[in-house]
């Protein structure tokens, strides 16, 4: 055989090896990726994926929202509610309002699940507390929930003196303890896209005083509440409570709030419109006198600084 028959034959050979050989080369590496892919697919399903930041705060604009404070965290919230808008230019539409309401509180999260408050506000010199418990978490994955749930609980009391309070004041209020008010709340939200969210609220009071706003000392109201995000630092935010008809007093409305969240690293401001002046659930859930649609809605704003107290929770 001559030398170039020869090296020819080697050569052609060496082809129908090389093709064989990356074909088993394909069919492995198709198999090991279909393999991983399975694992993964597999590791997915047995992890549990928690929805985050359903809404950016703890509260949406005056009620609470379902987020809690992480574990060993401060909140220290500022909201200030100036008057109607119907006051006019001489009171540059409720800039220059007095009094105006302020109501200065301070959260803290005992566990990621767990939180509790405290505040005072000028409106009836009130002070109240509050805890919120998580005790559902939207997830996907090894356990699965469609929504988040929370409980809130909130017990708030007016220090006013005898003689600042209504005389329609029923019964007779020179003890404190017919002046405090008891709010129970389940929360519900379902975060449907990272821009989208909503929250119903089922919410009882109980008042141990009554008045021309508050002639019932037993109330229950449905609140429903909205967040939809404008960019990366900003949401818009909307909150409402309807009182049952047959609950409600005939001086009373029910509140319809709208605001714009702005979240910059440990502050969150949040810029609002509301028919409330009220700052603690019993006020502006069962005794809001303003009415959108005779310019008695107000401006105000919320502020909030978080402080990180200890080493993360993880």
């Amino acid at each position: 055989m001559s030398l170039i028959k020869f090296l020819l034959l080697t050569t052609a050979l060496l082809n129908i090896y090389n093709k064989t050989g990356a074909q088993d080369t394909t069919r492995i590496a198709g198999s090991d990726a279909t393999l991983m892919s399975q694992l993964e697919t597999q590791e997915a399903k047995n992890e549990t994926n928690y929805a985050a930041a359903t809404f950016k705060y703890t509260h949406v604009i005056d009620g609470q929202s379902v987020e809690n404070l992480p574990a060993r965290v401060l909140d220290v919230r500022i909201l200030h509610r100036f008057g109607p808008l119907s006051s006019g230019l001489y009171n540059f539409f409720g800039l220059d309002y007095s009094p105006f309401n302020v109501k200065i509180g301070f959260e803290y999260g005992i566990t990621n699940n767990f939180m509790i408050g405290v505040a005072h506000s000028g409106y009836n010199k009130t002070y109240d507390a509050f805890f919120k418990l998580r005790l559902l978490r939207q997830s996907t994955g090894a356990i699965k929930s469609p929504v988040t749930v929370s409980f809130a609980s909130t017990v708030a009391i007016s220090t006013l003196k005898p003689s600042q309070i209504d005389p329609a004041v029923k019964p007779d209020p020179t003890t404190k303890i017919d002046r405090a008010s008891y709010v129970l709340q389940l929360l519900a939200a379902r975060k449907f896209s990272e821009g989208f969210a909503l929250q119903l609220m089922p919410t009882f009071v109980h008042a141990d005083n009554i008045s021309f706003l508050h002639n019932k000392h037993d109330i229950f109201a449905i609140g429903i509440a909205g967040r939809q995000k404008l960019s990366k630092r900003i949401n818009f935010n909307a909150e409402y409570y309807y009182q049952l008809p047959d609950m409600k007093a005939p001086g009373a409305h029910n509140v319809l709030s709208f605001g714009i969240n702005i979240g910059t690293g440990g502050h969150v401001f949040e810029l609002l419109f509301s028919n409330s002046f009220g700052l603690t659930e019993k006020q502006f859930i069962t005794e809001t006198p303003g009415r959108w649609d005779n310019a008695d809605a107000l401006f105000g704003f919320n502020i909030s600084r978080v402080f990180q107290l200890g080493k993360k929770h993880k």
